[in-house]
């Protein structure tokens, strides 16, 4: 098929008008699903205490701090619930006082990514321009993610900002955290919300970014199966590093307003329709999204006279 071929060629309107509509029933259950996963990582490691146990805890705590982030996200695009008052209040009370975001604030600033994305203007552009890198800079981004040093950035950052009137739902969420693990008689468990926090999220977050733009083809292009790029993951980096169809991103980008739950089924359209061939825009794992993001610079052998 002819890599211009249009949406409109590779989607009805009656497939757009169904894969639109919102369901408040698997909204639920990836909310459910999320806070479920919290509270078997803390309850597992207190039930059973053990370096396995509280590590694999950490592992799952960074994975669905992130997933309440992405949450965050499709309430912010009011892409979730039906309503947008619930999503206005799941989004900013149950998924983004977690994680310091404030709903109103974070739709501001993303909407124009969305709006901006191809250009110069876009305001995430910053955290992908320069990929792919050279192997070596890969590793040492990584290591500052994994040994705390970004963690510890960002979270001096929100401390150094923090004023009470703007940041008390994280405040409350913390104390409400602390106050309940201290009440089960385990409260060295708060601790590892922020081992997660610190060591894990960041790590995860940088591997998410370069999956949706550090591997597009032409960030100058408007087409967005340039600019941006979709990940095929297994069901196990679902769970630890691409929560709630985030993976889908390029997808996504087609379509703002389609909820998370039904990506996966309009990437599979799309991909049986022929809409991306031509197009390396699909990464399968995110070994492959690690591959992609790298730069060989070594120099061109040259033959001996």
């Amino acid at each position: 098929m002819s890599n211009t071929m249009k949406l409109s060629e590779a989607l009805t309107k009656d497939e757009l008008r169904e894969l639109r509509k919102k369901s408040d029933l698997r909204a639920l259950a990836t909310l459910v699903w999320n806070w479920g996963l919290i509270f078997a990582a803390f309850a597992v490691a207190i039930i059973w205490p053990n370096p396995l146990t509280i590590l694999a805890g950490i592992l799952i705590l960074g994975g669905r701090q992130l997933g309440l982030g992405i949450i965050n996200h499709d309430c912010a695009h009011h892409a979730f619930f039906k309503s947008q008052r619930v999503d206005d209040f799941v989004g900013h009370w149950i998924a983004g006082a977690p994680m310091n975001i404030s709903l109103p604030a974070y739709r501001a600033y993303h909407l124009k990514h969305h709006k901006y994305a191809g250009t110069p203007d876009d305001p995430d552009i910053i955290f992908v321009k320069n990929y792919p890198v050279p192997k070596d800079s890969l590793r040492r981004k990584f290591v500052r993610d994994l040994t705390g040093q970004t963690g510890l950035r960002d979270t001096l950052r929100k401390i150094r900002s923090f004023k009470l009137s703007r940041n008390w739902p994280w405040l409350t969420f913390h104390i409400a955290l602390a106050g309940t693990l201290t009440a089960v008689g385990a409260p060295w468990a708060y601790l590892m919300w922020w081992a997660a926090e610190l060591f894990i999220y960041p790590a995860i977050v940088r591997l998410r970014q370069i999956g949706e733009h550090g591997t597009a083809k032409d960030r100058t292009s408007l087409d967005p199966r340039l600019n941006t790029g979709t990940t095929v993951a297994p069901f196990w980096q679902r769970v630890l590093i691409a929560p709630n169809d985030v993976n889908y991103h390029l997808e996504h980008h087609m379509f703002a307003s389609i909820p998370p739950y039904r990506l996966k089924r309009l990437h599979k359209l799309l991909s049986s329709r022929g809409y991306y061939e031509t197009f390396d825009c699909i990464s399968h794992g995110y070994d492959d999204v690690i591959r992609r993001a790298v730069r060989n610079d070594a120099p061109e052998m040259v033959p001996a006279e």
